[in-house]
């Protein structure tokens, strides 16, 4: 999805950003992700970031220690720009984040807000500025023959005009944010290198689940 304010690399976003732990949530670059946000902390991070940028960073925090209150965080995550706002008039907020580019958290930082705030860089992930990069390098063939056999085995409907049009970076990511896999699978589809490598992945995965028949879904061993 195009937003009004594109970014063109790393100088043109904020080096310290708030930060919204999700387990199992995957936000990719020009995805959507849809939130509803009622914790009072998130609720004063989007008053907050709607003054601004209307920048958010989306991180899983690391799967053995979520019960902790603060629990230990991911190194990577993706930065989102919120692109919908609507009050909920029972006070909660439903957002849309649109992804803008994966990032890697540096540290936190002490911050007064209710919500954690985080230095981040980008080394590694520039090629996420640039809508399609490497996209022709997909096995869209095999990705799709994939998801077919995956969605008969579970008795599934796809909407296949829509797939067979997608261009294959918003197939891939939209995909992979789709997916039904735990949050390990999740954090391994962000970290893909590349989108080709990304496909790849979710094909691997969804063969797994697919040796372990229907129901086999969540937290693929991943090697």
């Amino acid at each position: 999805m195009a937003i009004n304010r594109p970014y063109g690399g790393p100088a043109e976003l904020p080096s310290v950003v708030p930060l919204f732990p999700l387990e199992g949530a995957l936000l990719l670059p020009r995805c959507q992700l849809p939130l509803n946000v009622f914790e009072p902390r998130y609720l004063a991070m989007i008053d907050d970031a709607l003054k601004g940028e209307r920048i958010i960073g989306i991180i899983q925090p690391v799967p053995a220690l979520v019960t902790t209150a603060s629990p230990a965080l991911q190194g990577v995550g993706c930065l989102g720009r919120i692109t919908e706002f609507a009050e909920s008039g029972d006070g909660r907020y439903i957002i849309t984040l649109t992804g803008v580019a994966r990032f890697r958290l540096v540290e936190e930082v002490t911050a007064a807000t209710l919500y954690r705030q985080a230095r981040i860089g980008f080394a590694g992930y520039e090629d996420d500025f640039s809508p399609n990069f490497g996209a022709e390098a997909v096995d869209r063939g095999r990705l799709l023959k994939t998801l077919a056999a995956y969605l008969d085995a579970n008795r599934l409907e796809a909407d296949w005009e829509s797939i067979k049009d997608a261009p294959n970076e918003a197939l891939v990511n939209a995909l992979a944010m789709m997916s039904p896999f735990g949050a390990r699978e999740k954090q391994a589809l962000l970290e893909a290198s590349d989108l080709a490598a990304r496909a790849e992945m979710l094909i691997a995965v969804t063969e797994m689940a697919l040796a372990r028949g229907p129901g086999g879904d969540s937290e693929t061993p991943l090697q």
